[in-house]
């Protein structure tokens, strides 16, 4: 009789397990699904500075896939390149514009710098457009002990379009410009000359540069498309352009934190709106600078008057 009701309660357990094995799996296979529905999609073709880009070819399509992954899920930085393009992006397009640069070139400035002024490379370049500083002197921008142009946006746009300018005149071709601001224009042309390659797409690259393009076309993709990639940001929560006042500086400041108070703000809201500037003097010598203060003052009060 004992052995009865052990057979009985095995049989019992069992069938016990097995259906939660099955609902456990049921609840895995409904996981993958929607796991499976919600992957980024990849398109057949897209634009870039003008030119029509097929991506059906399987290297081309899983180079892109790579990062369009890599920006999607890491989603805290590329959450906040959404909010930081809301502020950026009219200004970089205007002046991309003024220069005769197509608009596409913005994304350079994402995957270079993420949109961060004071963005500084391990190997020293710095600022939205990240330049070394022997090519900022061979583009006219200022670096001595007192400001770094390369962390003027306005400045390093400019200084960034005659680059770009000056490479496409070169080569021809606005997707290997866009190659050649991380390979330089020599590499490019070795490049294609011992290869005997037209396209960037046909060239076999040094990892960096071989991921640069689609690096930018992949955050054109989703930065086009937020929601589409999972971004479901609110204008409100966007960071709003910032609104400024002009002045032009054509005499030397000896204490500029003593300025600014002068102007009803303090000290960092001048660097916040100026990174460029490093000390807290400005001398001027045979050039005049620009410094940027808020359009109305009247709102900034010291913090702990809040």
């Amino acid at each position: 009789m004992f052995h009865y009701k052990s057979i009985l309660t095995v049989f019992t357990l069992s069938l016990f397990f097995n259906a939660c094995n099955k609902k456990i799996d049921k609840k895995i296979q409904i996981k993958e699904s929607k796991t499976q529905n919600t992957l980024p999609p990849i398109p057949d073709e897209m634009y870039f500075a003008g030119e029509r880009i097929i991506l059906k070819d399987w290297d081309i399509r899983e180079r892109l896939d790579r990062e369009i992954l890599v920006n999607t899920y890491f989603q805290s930085s590329t959450s906040l390149i959404i909010k930081r393009s809301h502020r950026w992006f009219p200004l970089l397009e205007k002046l991309l514009k003024k220069s005769s640069i197509h608009p596409d070139f913005k994304y350079l400035a994402v995957i270079e710098s993420a949109l961060v002024e004071k963005a500084i490379s391990n190997v020293g370049a710095q600022g939205f457009w990240q330049f070394m500083p022997f090519t900022a002197k061979e583009f006219n921008l200022t670096m001595n002990e007192e400001v770094d142009e390369r962390l003027d946006v306005f400045k390093s746009t400019i200084a960034a379009c005659d680059y770009l300018k000056k490479a496409n005149h070169t080569l021809n071709d606005w997707v290997l410009t866009a190659a050649s601001y991380n390979r330089g224009v020599h590499g490019i042309l070795k490049d294609k000359t011992w290869q005997n390659a037209k396209s960037y797409f046909d060239l076999e690259q040094n990892d960096e540069t071989a991921r640069y393009v689609f690096r930018i076309l992949a955050i054109k993709l989703i930065l086009e498309n937020p929601e589409k990639y999972g971004f479901n940001i609110p204008l409100v929560q966007r960071y709003p352009p910032l609104k400024v006042n002009p002045i032009q500086i054509k005499k030397s400041i000896s204490n500029l934190s003593e300025w600014a108070l002068s102007k009803g703000i303090n000290f960092k809201i001048l660097r916040k709106l100026n990174p460029w500037i490093k000390t807290t003097r400005l001398t001027i010598k045979n050039k005049y600078y620009t410094l940027l203060l808020p359009l109305n003052t009247e709102n900034l009060k010291p913090y702990q008057n809040y």
